[in-house]
Formats: C-alpha cells, sequence, structure tokens
C-alpha cells in the first residue's frame, strides 16, 4: 500500500494539492522541489536555486528512509538554456552516483522560479529481495 509523505513530515508547508512524496514497492516518487530557503524565499540565482532545490529535496528522501544517493533518475526543470552550466555545477556536487536523468527546458508559472526538480529513489534496498 503506498504511504504519503506528509509536509508536515519534513517541517515544512507546502502546496495543499500534492504531497512532498510517496513511497511504494521500496521506491520514492516525490514532487518537484524549488530553490527556497527555510523561510519559503527563492534563491537569487540559478547556483543558489538549484543548491536550495537539491537540499529540500533531500530533507524529502531523509523523511522517507531515503538519501541522494539512493536516486534512480532525476528529472531537471530550468528556466534558461544559459543557467545550464551553473545547475549542472551544483548538481554534480551532489549527485555522485550519477543517477539517470532528463533536463526540460520550462517557463515555470511563477518567473522567479529558475529550478525544479524531482526524483525516483529507493528506500529499502529491493536486490536482497530478488
Amino acid at each position: 500500500m503506498p504511504e504519503k509523505i506528509t509536509w508536515e513530515a519534513i517541517n515544512a508547508s507546502g502546496n495543499a494539492l500534492l504531497s512532498p512524496a510517496y513511497k511504494s514497492n521500496g521506491h520514492v516518487f516525490t514532487s518537484g522541489q524549488v530553490g527556497v530557503d527555510a523561510q519559503g524565499k527563492l534563491g537569487p540565482d540559478a547556483s543558489t536555486q538549484t543548491e536550495l532545490a537539491i537540499l529540500n529535496l533531500k530533507k524529502v528522501l531523509e523523511a522517507s528512509g531515503s538519501s541522494l544517493d539512493k536516486v534512480l533518475k532525476v528529472l531537471l526543470f530550468i528556466k534558461n538554456r544559459e543557467d545550464a552550466a551553473a545547475v549542472n555545477a551544483v548538481y554534480k556536487k551532489y549527485f555522485t552516483t550519477q543517477p539517470g536523468r532528463s533536463c526540460i527546458m520550462v517557463d515555470f508559472p511563477n518567473p522567479d522560479i529558475l529550478v525544479e526538480l524531482e526524483c525516483i529513489a529507493e528506500y529499502e534496498d529491493l536486490s536482497s529481495k530478488l
């Protein structure tokens, strides 16, 4: 049975339309995380927003019993093509296991958002169950 991770579980307030993640069959499926700080303020540039978004994702994964090193797939959204190198520099620092990744250029509803990412991760070692 799927298990919802709540905003309360990560000590955050969030969008009432969604939860930060769901767990099912050994996997965590996260909602998109953006680059806001603890006060909900967006970072000033793509590098800062990427760092904050990854730290927010890390918090969701840890509340789910997972971690960044258990990420299998990342879906990355960026607003400006010219920010790709800055985003990748921060991304490389945190995703040392080099999970699968797709990147999409988007126009966010909030024009100040530059980066968003979501992922699928393991929360338990499924290979031991084979």
